[in-house]
């Protein structure tokens, strides 16, 4: 037992850093309340856990090799491409006050979740963590599953912990204070595209060389 909640603070603290996941669950978390930020942290888990599976059965290596990367890059810039263009042309849009009723369904929610957590840069970041976090536990199955099941335990009480706050928050925040978040929440989600077109021709560069 101590395994796993040493290793819940493990997943706590690897989850913290601000990516853009953080920020989808954040405008989210505003527009339409917990259940929809949280929908954005449960699509990125999905991810997580699908590649907890895959390192358990070194399925993982093959995302690490540069011509499987390449693709990703750019996959991953579209998709937040698209998400920072809807974030700032329907800024004002779907934003439910609390109290309001929610018109956006949580399957859409949970899909923007999913396309941010397949970005490179996001399953790279996770490869290397859970690699070498997990690295010690290939052995024994048991060991492999408590200390997985208490990194995701961890992300879990991040989402939840952050999404607790930003609903406090969004208690006092007006519709135009929420939808010039939506709007900033955009621009930071194109930053990352840029930055994964950057990568994209950085590694190009380098196997042309």
């Amino acid at each position: 037992m101590s395994l796993y909640f040493a290793y819940t603070l493990v997943g706590l603290s690897i989850a913290m850093p601000v990516g853009a996941i953080t920020i989808e669950m954040t405008k989210q978390g505003l527009k339409n309340g917990f259940l929809h930020g949280w929908a954005v942290g449960l699509g990125g888990m999905t991810i997580d856990l699908l590649l907890v599976i895959a390192l358990y059965f070194g399925l993982a290596q093959f995302l690490a090799l540069p011509y499987i990367q390449l693709p990703l890059w750019i996959i991953g810039a579209v998709f937040l491409i698209l998400l920072a263009i809807d974030s700032i042309k329907n800024a004002d849009h779907d934003i439910a006050l609390a109290g309001e009723k929610v018109n956006k369904s949580f399957f859409s929610t949970y899909r923007n979740g999913l396309f941010v957590a397949v970005s490179p840069g996001n399953l790279v970041f996770w490869i290397s963590v859970f690699g070498t976090v997990l690295a010690d536990s290939y052995s024994s199955s048991n060991q492999f599953l408590i200390v997985a099941l208490g990194i995701l335990s961890g992300i879990l009480l991040h989402d939840i912990g952050l999404l607790t706050i930003i609903s406090l928050t969004r208690k006092v925040m007006n519709r135009q204070m929420i939808k010039w978040t939506s709007i900033i929440a955009g621009i930071i989600l194109l930053g990352f595209a840029c930055y994964f077109i950057y990568e994209f021709f950085v590694d190009v560069k380098q196997l042309l060389h």
